[in-house]
């Protein structure tokens, strides 16, 4: 099965947070969160849609301007969730900023800041480059049941949490996936192409079985078609398999109240990329610090069912051996506590 989300760390596990998600056959990415974005290519800056920030401390928002900078000048629209406060914080970066010179861009690069609010409201503003990037106050919204998106193929999840102020974590589902069986196909005399996009998206929106699904294929310059029914291809071609699912957990102290708003978001997460900052022995300077431990992720890990478990944001004080830290993340989640509390009685508030 070839996953449809493409992930990868920005910065590797040490360095500023951020997670780009990049999406198997479309011209689309996401990320999560906005550290120093010098990795990420142009091209690959391009393609992202939308930008979910867990909050707004400068190692998670300083690649604002870079992404902005390369957005510019484009026809481009692009979304930007965020906490509480989220909307004023995008208005005063852009407002930093002298764009006299953008009336007669030929191109109007958009942007759309949503703030989350923890009572389900939502505000939103938009901000046009040929406008200047004057807020344009938009109507607020409802968030039900967490989810910040909810598309054809997909919806994305947020969860809130405590870093001392409102610290968003997220989790991007996929709503079921399509397997071709690419043999079963060909006995058909049915070639694969662009037309299985179509198909795919029947699936996911639950067609009756007897939609009619057009293949289409090119054969010595000449077009071929054949009409098939949806059910025949859903029981002779197509397998279906739960959706792959990704989890995205970030700056949260490892208090009970946390632990426990952070399995419920993340659990079952095919990849769950979680903060482990401080070993345990400095537990004491995690909790100062409103962190997790890697003993604490790698127990919430467990205890969410995850199936797999990758730390980042890992503390420079551990240059050269994050390995440690690692191992220490691996044997909680490999061993849970017969209580089954991740943040264990000594650390509960």
């Amino acid at each position: 099965m070839r996953p449809m989300f493409q992930p990868e760390l920005v910065n590797g596990p040490s360095g500023d947070p951020g997670l780009y998600v990049d999406f198997l056959f479309e011209r689309r990415a996401f990320l999560f969160d906005l550290g120093d974005l010098a990795a990420l290519s142009t091209r690959k800056l391009l393609r992202v849609s939308d930008v979910f920030v867990s909050h707004t401390h400068m190692d998670h928002f300083i690649g604002f301007d870079r992404l902005l900078r390369t957005c510019v000048g484009r026809a481009l629209a692009m979304r930007l969730f965020g906490p509480p406060g989220f909307v004023a914080q995008v208005e005063h970066r852009l407002a930093a900023y002298t764009w006299n010179l953008v009336d007669n861009y030929d191109t109007n690069f958009t942007l759309t800041a949503v703030e989350i609010g923890s009572d389900g409201g939502a505000q939103a503003a938009r901000f046009e480059c040929r406008r200047r990037f004057v807020r344009e106050t938009l109507a607020p919204v409802r968030i039900e049941d967490n989810v910040l998106l909810d598309e054809e193929a997909f919806r994305v999840r947020v969860g809130f949490l405590d870093h001392q102020v409102p610290c968003l974590g997220f989790a991007l589902e996929e709503k079921v996936h399509v397997n071709v069986w690419k043999n079963r196909l060909a006995e058909l005399g049915v070639p694969v192409g662009p037309w299985l996009k179509a198909l795919k998206r029947a699936v996911v929106n639950d067609d009756p079985d007897e939609t009619e699904v057009r293949a289409w294929w090119r054969s010595e310059g000449m077009l071929h078609e054949r009409v098939l029914p949806l059910g025949q291809l859903k029981s002779e071609v197509l397998r279906l398999v739960p959706g792959e699912k990704i989890a995205y957990v970030t700056d949260v102290v490892g208090h009970a109240d946390n632990c426990a708003r952070i399995v419920a978001l993340v659990r079952d997460a095919d990849l769950l990329f979680i903060e482990a900052v401080f070993l345990e022995q400095d537990l004491a300077h995690a909790t100062r610090k409103y962190h997790l431990t890697a003993r604490q992720a790698g127990a919430i890990a467990r205890l969410a069912r995850a199936r797999r478990v990758i730390p980042f944001h890992i503390s420079p004080r551990y240059a050269g051996a994050e390995a440690l830290v690692v191992a220490e993340l691996n044997d909680a989640f490999d061993a849970m506590p017969a209580s089954g509390d991740p943040v264990g009685e000594r650390n509960r508030t």
